[in-house]
């Protein structure tokens, strides 16, 4: 009987150690197996790409349709829309492999031009150890491309022919926006290897865009009449709708630059609503301490700079400090707008430089102190407060001195190709007739 046993034994033994090889083999191979996308996350992720082009159209077309004289209500909205198309088209032509290519430097990268090897089975890293769709990825990032040149476009509105904006918009994302995307959020850029905080674009979208719009409207001129002649906004029920479509869209921007339906995504989600929620309020407290009625508008502006400031803080601060940052950053923009414009006299038509770039400098600077864990910050303490907002500071140097040049450099292009503005009977006229030959009501 004992051996029997003995011998059943030894033939397990001898068995098990016979199947090793194939159990090694199989486990290699499971190890060589690419990683297969989250369907859950990639469903977010979808999600949140419809949403940030939700906030492009209709949002910011309505939004900044709104604030323009009624005569220039199609010009604005078509502006918006092409360039957002065009910025769709260059993106995966060359853009997605300038700002995420697999070769590179601190500037740019190269490769998958064409979107050459991406296919259906492509995916991309997200933060941790898992991955989605790489087209998912690709269509997040171009929409982020799309709504960037089309912030720039409100400071420029009632003046820039529609040819020159185009031109405008294909040399500006090449030397700018493809570039400075690349140094913050890739791996090798700039930015991202200093330990720039940026979640979701103050810098890569606000500041760029923001500063652009500045440098874009010294250029181009004031509108004829401004500042002596009034132009108020035409329909601010239209600002409001598009607003509205702003701040749900964002929930995408903020949220979804995670790439994860994680607890960082909720995070950003909840800095989302109480950011914006005391930016608008604090505007309109700015407005009454300045002596001034509490506006539809002002509450609109506060809405927009609560959002832009809380972009790169999303996942980075803690919910009390996203509703500090908020209200900073409102009151900040509040004066940039009513005092700092009129003072230099700079016609930035819908203040795309008083909220977007200010509003950017504000919320990345602030993303740098709010991060530490000693104000509720997810921060783990490694790089103090001090270092961090040396590296916030210049990151924000860079950008403000990257974009102002290609901007200028962009500009120039545009008026040698376009003459860049329209004529004085056009601009008196509207440009819906004068460029585009219809009207936006009858």
């Amino acid at each position: 009987m004992n051996r029997k046993i003995l011998g059943s034994v030894g033939a397990l033994g001898v068995s098990m150690f016979a199947a090793m090889p194939a159990w090694a083999q199989d486990a290699a191979a499971a190890a060589a197996k690419p990683p297969v996308p989250n369907p859950g996350n990639n469903a977010w992720m979808m999600v949140s790409t419809v949403l940030v082009m939700m906030m492009i159209l209709p949002g910011l077309a309505l939004f900044y349709g709104g604030l323009t004289r009624s005569k220039n209500m199609l010009s604005t909205m078509t502006q918006i829309g092409a360039a957002a198309a065009l910025a769709m088209l260059l993106w995966i032509m060359y853009g997605y492999g300038m700002a995420f290519g697999p070769e590179g430097n601190a500037f740019i990268s190269w490769g998958k031009f064409f979107l050459a090897g991406v296919t259906s089975d492509s995916t991309a890293a997200t933060f941790s150890d898992e991955v989605i769709s790489e087209y998912v990825f690709i269509c997040f990032q171009m929409t982020f491309a799309a709504i960037t040149v089309a912030l720039v476009l409100g400071s420029t509105v009632e003046r820039m022919k529609f040819s020159a904006v185009m031109v405008f918009a294909i040399v500006w994302l090449t030397i700018s926006y493809f570039p400075i995307a690349h140094m913050v959020w890739a791996g090798g850029g700039l930015f991202f290897e200093m330990g720039a905080l940026d979640f979701a674009g103050g810098t890569v979208v606000h500041i760029n865009a923001g500063v652009a719009a500045l440098v874009a409207a010294l250029m181009l001129g004031k509108r004829k009449g401004y500042p002596n002649e009034p132009m108020p906004p035409h329909s601010l029920t239209l600002t409001m709708v598009g607003t509205g479509l702003l701040w749900v869209g964002w929930f995408g921007f903020n949220a979804g630059s995670e790439l994860e339906a994680d607890g960082v995504a909720a995070l950003a989600m909840i800095n989302t609503f109480v950011a914006t929620a005391s930016a608008g309020l604090f505007w309109m407290l700015a407005e009454r301490l300045a002596g001034h009625k509490g506006s539809a508008l002002g509450f609109c502006s506060g809405v927009v700079a609560g959002l832009v400031a809380v972009t790169p803080a999303a996942g980075n601060v803690g919910v009390f400090g996203a509703v500090v940052l908020g209200a900073i950053a409102s009151v900040i923009c509040f004066f940039a707008v009513s005092k700092l414009k009129p003072m230099f006299g700079y016609d930035d038509a819908l203040d795309a430089f008083g909220v977007h770039g200010v509003g950017g400098i504000i919320g990345a600077l602030g993303t740098g102190i709010l991060h530490d864990p000693s104000l509720g910050g997810p921060g783990d303490g490694s790089v103090s407060m001090v270092s961090q907002l040396g590296i916030q500071a210049a990151a924000v140097g860079t950008t403000i001195v990257w974009t102002a040049v290609a901007t200028a450099i962009a500009i120039f292009v545009a008026k040698l190709v376009t003459g860049l503005r329209v004529s004085e009977e056009v601009e008196h006229e509207g440009l819906d007739i004068g460029e585009h030959g219809e009207r936006a009501y009858n």
